[in-house]
């Protein structure tokens, strides 16, 4: 059995090199806000690839798949969840370098909504943005929480506490730069682990066969290609990843830090073929589980990976597998300290006259915030797939009519606002857990297809409607002079021209 102060002083040790590194790694190379929070065109190919693939790659990879391959839907439903994470990494190839285009010294989708549509739109933006980030970070401290108690019985608050102040740390101390170099080691950490934990968890079941007959044996439908729950699944899942990072801004950021298009379509496409084999392996121990009767509450579902791990590994190979899941954290959560950081500085200098220096404050002290607040969310055990999905929906309804107006001079603010709105209601009208806090007599079935699918079809379609009713024209070539850097804004006052 691993102990509770074995494991805890592990992975201090551990987060402790990193953040250790990440700070000196920045050291002298943030003399401004823009350096904190942007590091444009600084990135080349195998950084900018690795960066990818570890902010890509939290600690949902060994919770959500698996979850989902043992209760929504078996293999069926994982094929989904690696499409959807895929296609969401692969539409920022397409779309990234239209942003560079259109908003060359931008560097947040709040801001580009500010510029396109307006202060309504740009409300509605940072409040979904910020939540859908906030959500994430929440579920990666919860998954972390939840394995580590299962693993060492570790108290959740413990988990996320170390966790949380360890890369708060050199996040709030070096932005963006500490965030991309710690990804980079951090990807050379966790390919090898993950896939090595996989195979040694495959054999100490004994191999394929034996997995795959363990599972035909107690639920052989969760092996059925095709099943209508796992297409079902595996159809709302994609909409809900894909929106989802659409409005990641950690994405938007990376964008802008690649040195040029031409290295942004590469590390992106890249990075969405590396994600679809991880996925996959990672969500097979859902069924695994289920067949080897693991899964004996609902609640199970959500650590069904370490169910097995702990099951048939002995304890210096589950000690490793916690490491790993711990690196996956840390992958996402200095991405994400960031990027929310990020977004509240962008919009500073249109509300306060700080300076450069006070906006780098301003930004290390919203790191701080967002590290506490995740932290108690973390600490209380929801499940991380429900999670994800709320976070998710917030986008659903977004994503669609915010990006149109990167294509479209017809799309206006009001039509796009009520599109997004009216996407949302419908969504959470359908969404399964909103029967906790909704009159049921007052909602239809509820199901999480026809939440997603409904939100996505119903905003885009009523921000197309809007665009060609509303007869408006706007000039797409306005959007580069509606963004400028950081610094010349605050060399201004503050004041946009």
């Amino acid at each position: 059995m691993v102990t509770t102060p074995t494991l805890l002083g592990l992975l201090v040790v551990v987060l402790l090199a990193f953040a250790a590194f990440g700070a000196w790694y920045a050291r002298g190379r943030i003399e401004t806000v823009e350096d904190y929070i942007t590091a444009r065109n600084s990135t080349g190919g195998g950084t900018l690839t690795a960066t990818i693939v570890a902010s890509s790659m939290g600690a949902w990879i060994l919770f959500s798949p698996a979850e989902a391959g043992a209760a929504f839907g078996g293999i069926t439903a994982v094929a989904g969840y690696a499409a959807g994470s895929a296609l969401a990494l692969g539409a920022f190839a397409v779309v990234g370098p239209r942003i560079r285009t259109l908003l060359p010294e931008g560097h947040s989708l709040t801001e580009y909504a500010y510029a396109r549509y307006g202060p309504i739109m740009y409300g509605y933006v940072l409040l979904v943005s910020v939540a859908y980030m906030f959500v994430f970070l929440a579920a990666e401290f919860t998954g972390i929480a939840s394995a580590l108690s299962l693993v060492a019985g570790v108290p959740g608050w413990q988990t996320a506490a170390v966790v949380g102040v360890t890369v708060l740390a050199y996040t709030g101390y070096g932005g963006l730069r500490a965030s991309m170099v710690t990804d980079t080691v951090q990807t050379v950490l966790i390919l090898p682990l993950l896939i090595v934990s996989v195979i040694v968890t495959l054999l100490a079941l004994g191999g394929t066969d034996a997995a795959h007959a363990t599972v035909v044996e107690s639920a052989p439908e969760l092996l059925a290609v095709g099943s209508p729950s796992g297409l079902e699944f595996g159809a709302y899942v994609v909409v809900a990843i894909v929106g989802a990072e659409m409005l990641n801004q950690a994405w938007w950021q990376r964008v802008y830090a690649a040195s040029d298009e031409g290295t942004l379509r590469r590390s992106f496409l890249v990075a969405a073929v590396a994600v679809v084999p991880m996925v996959f392996l990672a969500g097979i121990f859902g069924p695994v589980a289920v067949g080897l009767g693991l899964v004996e509450a609902p609640a199970d579902a959500s650590v069904a990976f370490f169910l097995v791990v702990t099951e048939v590994l002995p304890d210096p190979a589950v000690v490793a597998v916690a490491v790993l899941a711990v690196l996956l954290v840390v992958s996402s959560a200095d991405t994400l300290f960031n990027a929310i950081a990020s977004v509240v500085t962008v919009d500073l200098p249109r509300v306060t006259d700080l300076s450069d220096d006070g906006l780098t404050t301003a930004a290390r002290a919203v790191t701080v915030v967002v590290a506490a607040a995740a932290t108690v969310v973390g600490a209380q055990g929801y499940s991380v797939l429900t999670l994800f999905l709320l976070a998710d929906l917030l986008a659903a309804a977004t994503f669609l009519p915010l990006l149109y107006g990167l294509y479209s001079p017809r799309a206006w603010s009001g039509g796009v606002t009520a599109a997004s709105a009216a996407g949302l209601l419908v969504g959470l009208a359908f969404f399964p857990p909103a029967r906790g806090a909704l009159p049921p007599s007052a909602l239809p079935a509820a199901s999480y297809f026809v939440s997603f699918v409904g939100a996505a079809a119903v905003s885009a379609g009523l921000a197309v409607l809007t665009a060609r009713l509303g007869n408006r024209r706007y000039d797409l070539d306005r959007l580069s002079r509606e963004a400028e850097g950081l610094d010349d804004t605050v060399t201004d006052g503050g004041e946009r021209p």
